[in-house]
């Protein structure tokens, strides 16, 4: 069974040099739009992490003297109602896609904490694959201009075999 494995990687391996340009421009393009949707993800991932970081910073923040205090609830992102602080130690945590979550201070600071760390994890692993990524992707633009300069040459070459036949 290993072997099966091992054999499927070899068989994947591309030697480069033997596509055509077309198909060099097919896998190009195939790899510029992959690492657009790669961008994208990363994009949202830095935006949840500072969600995220953006939450346990307000509950570090909070104060014993806010007890009673007047604040702004959001209810959407842009409608807020008037509130007033009545427990310090006791929050409503949105967890997603529609769940909440009682915890107190401590637990609250500690799963913000939690979700920063593995969002960042997340953006680490996606980084390396958009680092792989660019580089096969360099590679194959390397290799695409190599084959449309042997083209050109190779065409300079027929034009002036030509233009010395003629005269």
């Amino acid at each position: 069974m290993a072997g099966t494995s091992n054999e499927s990687a070899k068989a994947e391996m591309i030697d480069l040099t033997k596509l055509s340009p077309d198909q060099l421009m097919q896998i190009k393009q195939e790899f510029e739009q992959e690492m657009t949707n790669i961008q994208d993800s990363l994009s949202t991932l830095h935006g949840c992490k500072a969600k995220y970081a953006g939450s346990k910073e307000a509950l570090e923040a909070f104060q014993p003297e806010w007890q009673n205090r007047q604040i702004l609830v959001p209810l959407t992102s842009s409608m807020y109602v008037p509130g007033r602080v009545k427990d310090l130690n006791n929050f409503i945590i949105d967890i997603g896609t529609g769940y909440y979550i009682e915890k107190d201070l401590e637990g609250s600071k500690d799963y913000f904490k939690r979700r920063v760390e593995y969002v960042q994890e997340q953006i680490e692993k996606i980084e390396k694959i958009h680092l792989q990524k660019t580089r096969f992707l360099n590679s194959v633009i390397g290799v695409l201009e190599m084959k449309q300069a042997q083209a050109a040459k190779l065409l300079q070459a027929q034009q002036q075999q030509q233009t010395s036949q003629t005269a």
